[in-house]
């Protein structure tokens, strides 16, 4: 699951308005951007099969901190927690606390049994959409189509760098899935954490381009 997130991302701009996109594409992706760096830090693990085909490239052999359902949980507590008190809208922290949980959940219905229940349990979880590369694309595309459709009827361009930059992070993420489909296999752990990070820019898109726009409520 990758553009599935960040198409709950998109659509969250639906019912949060006056949230900036970037907050919330690093709320629903949040999970994963710690992720990488828990890996550099060899503190959680992955095992490349480049022999295994895309959808099982990685195994996903030790993830409690950031994967488990418990600290997901933590995570999104966390999370809003942060946002509540810069913020003081309760609302709002709420929604995103549950769009931190929201990648444990989709989280679930594409990996594999690979995903525990709490830091270091033997029992894991995972329905395997994965299975059929497919069903899960035609899930993603139809979850980041309604993500798009729904940002762009709750929001307003102010200038042209709104519509630029907002196209600009839509087809960066779409063509980080097509690669992550057809193009090879990471060479190694540590070069599969740095590119990783690469999803930071997508953040830093989100706020770029929503602080050119308006929410339609207040046009």
């Amino acid at each position: 699951m990758f553009i599935g997130h960040f198409g709950l991302g998109l659509a969250t701009k639906k019912i949060a308005p006056n949230v900036s996109l970037g907050t919330s594409l690093m709320a629903v992706q949040f999970l994963d951007l710690v992720w990488p760096t828990l890996l550099l830090l060899n503190v959680e693990h992955v095992v490349i099969h480049p022999e295994l085909g895309s959808t099982r490239t990685l195994e996903f052999s030790d993830y409690p901190i950031t994967h488990s359902l418990l600290m997901a949980i933590g995570w999104s507590i966390l999370f809003g927690g942060v946002y509540w008190l810069i913020k003081k809208d309760r609302r709002n922290a709420v929604i995103l606390g549950v769009g931190v949980l929201s990648h444990w959940v989709l989280d679930l219905v594409v990996h594999f049994h690979d995903l525990p229940l709490f830091p270091w349990a033997s029992a894991k979880v995972g329905f395997g959409l994965w299975g059929s590369v497919e069903i899960t694309n035609v899930v993603e595309g139809l979850l980041f189509g309604a993500g798009i459709y729904l940002y762009l009827r709750s929001t307003i361009a102010k200038n042209k760098t709104a519509r630029i930059v907002f196209w600009v992070l839509i087809v960066l993420l779409l063509s980080v899935q097509v690669s992550g489909l057809v193009g090879p296999p990471p060479e190694n752990v540590t070069a599969l954490a740095w590119s990783a990070q690469f999803q930071w820019l997508f953040v830093a898109l989100g706020y770029w381009a929503d602080r050119n726009t308006v929410p339609h409520q207040n046009r």
